[in-house]
């Protein structure tokens, strides 16, 4: 048995499963809601996403084959972004009927960590990015019109002799951003890879725009997190890069 420790939840591998069960009381119900959203979901997509099943534990669903993205070309983002846009054209009122987290739930568990970000963070910048700082919080916390993965980087993509072989932890989808989902592909990945999302997802002007404040917005996590489990050398390393990304 393998065992391996994420942010939500403690997994193991038995066999040909994956188990899963959460960390914090508060991750249970979205990482149950795994077992209506992602088999209701599965069918809608280019590619394969886990199909979880109820466990005394938590959930368990099959392997998929591959390895989380460490590299990729043109036709790598193809494929992403085929399988974005197609995710995000699924009907939001029946997502969150299938167990998605609805966008009002959403907005305010939302504006509660950027409210953290605000009073805990924007206080430790320079005076004189303060006020970009605060707009960027602003910014980010206006749209919500469809399902999101809202995690989707390359720990959670998987690949197999250059395929996307499949797309993994969804317990954090929600109807959110879809410039979320953007974030690292646009943003973050090799220059290919971005390439072949922007060719056929197609995104808006106003919408790459919205995904480079995601990105701008990604060290300030890291920062909030070593506030919150006391590890200063998080926090120093996290401050020049949200001073440098506004």
């Amino acid at each position: 048995m393998i065992r391996v420790e994420g942010w939500d939840s403690h997994a193991w591998i038995d066999g040909p499963w994956i188990h899963r069960s959460p960390r914090r009381p508060e991750v249970r119900p979205r990482l149950l809601a795994e077992t209506t959203l992602l088999p209701w979901l599965a069918p809608q997509l280019p590619l394969p996403v886990p199909t979880p099943e109820l466990t005394e534990d938590g959930v368990r669903h099959l392997l998929l084959p591959g390895e989380p993205l460490s590299a990729g070309d043109v036709e790598t983002g193809r494929q992403l972004g085929v399988f974005l846009k197609a995710l995000h054209a699924v009907d939001t009122a029946e997502a969150v009927a299938q167990g998605a987290l609805e966008g009002e739930t959403a907005a305010a568990l939302k504006a509660a960590e950027l409210e953290e970000f605000r009073t805990r963070i924007v206080p430790l910048l320079p005076a004189d990015v303060r006020a970009a700082a605060g707009a960027l919080l602003d910014r980010v916390a206006q749209v919500r019109t469809n399902l999101i993965h809202c995690d989707f980087g390359p720990d959670h993509i998987l690949m197999t002799d250059g395929q996307v072989t499949g797309i993994i932890d969804w317990t954090d989808a929600v109807i959110g951003d879809p410039a979320l989902d953007l974030c690292w592909t646009l943003n973050g990945a090799p220059e290919a890879v971005a390439a072949g999302v922007r060719e056929v997802y197609r995104p808006t002007r106003v919408l790459i725009e919205r995904s480079r404040d995601w990105a701008r917005l990604s060290p300030w996590y890291g920062v909030h997190r070593g506030l919150l489990l006391d590890v200063p050398g998080d926090v120093e390393t996290g401050l020049p890069q949200i001073i440098a990304a506004l």
